[in-house]
């Protein structure tokens, strides 16, 4: 696959390679890339339909977005180290008790709280920052749009997760809800401190928002709260053992 990749298309493309060469091998890193491939075909649509104010611009944010990732994918996959939170993403898909909603916040943490304000900040450098506010707020609606579609899919691997949702009052879809959007809000408070800098504050800051993201991905892997491991212990029962029939249902 080409890396970096240069289009949108060509990162749906890449995206494809990564999603089957995980279904080959049986891994879970596929979980994330089948999400975000398709976070990146409603950008991609949205695009097309003049949703933004600037498409060029939001298809070079996305291009340059979406590269993070698929380096980072490369880099672990030839045994170099990609970012401390990416490390702790790609890992996780070892672990075998994590629940298929863990390894997705695990990419979404990583992906949002790091990759996109760097790469918003790349897009729109200096004072630039402040014209691309109104695209990526708008991001938001589409990311919060592919709600729904998620919730099917979970509900597909863990058939109980319909009445879990009952029972909760959709308070499992608010979750996912505010942790996308707040981590976009914070994306954008670190892309306008970014455009600001150069040189080694920028890598100084990057590395600082690294560690922080990675202290939530530990959490997100390993949370604290007794009767949140119970809960996730009991998903994790009724979840099927098999990635191919999980990476299946998610498609």
């Amino acid at each position: 696959m080409p890396i970096p990749a240069a289009t949108i298309s060509e990162v749906i493309d890449a995206l494809e390679h990564i999603i089957r060469t995980c279904e080959e091998e049986g891994s879970r890193q596929a979980y994330f890339a089948l999400l975000y491939k398709s976070m990146t075909e409603a950008v991609r649509d949205a695009i097309l339909a003049g949703q933004f104010e600037d498409g060029a611009r939001m298809e070079k944010l996305d291009v340059i977005f979406a590269n993070r990732y698929l380096e980072a994918w490369e880099q672990y996959r030839r045994g170099q180290a990609p970012t401390q939170s990416w490390k702790i993403a790609f890992e996780a898909a070892d672990d075998h008790s994590l629940i298929v909603l863990q390894h997705l916040v695990l990419g979404i943490n990583t992906h949002i709280n790091l990759d996109l304000g760097i790469a918003a900040a790349l897009t729109a450098p200096g004072d630039e920052i402040s014209n691309l506010e109104k695209d990526f707020e708008k991001i938001n609606d589409i990311i919060a749009s592919l709600t729904d579609t998620m919730q099917s899919k979970l509900e597909r691997i863990w058939p109980p997760m319909r009445f879990l949702r009952r029972v909760m009052r959709n308070r499992d879809r608010a979750v996912i809800e505010f942790s996308i959007t707040k981590a976009r809000q914070g994306a954008w408070a670190n892309a306008c401190a970014l455009a600001q800098l150069e040189g080694q504050a920028t890598e100084a800051y990057i590395h600082t928002m690294d560690e922080a993201v990675a202290v939530i991905a530990h959490r997100v892997a390993r949370p604290r709260r007794q009767i949140t491991k119970l809960l996730l212990s009991i998903i994790r029962w009724w979840e099927p053992d098999e990635v191919q029939r999980i990476i299946r249902r998610l498609k």
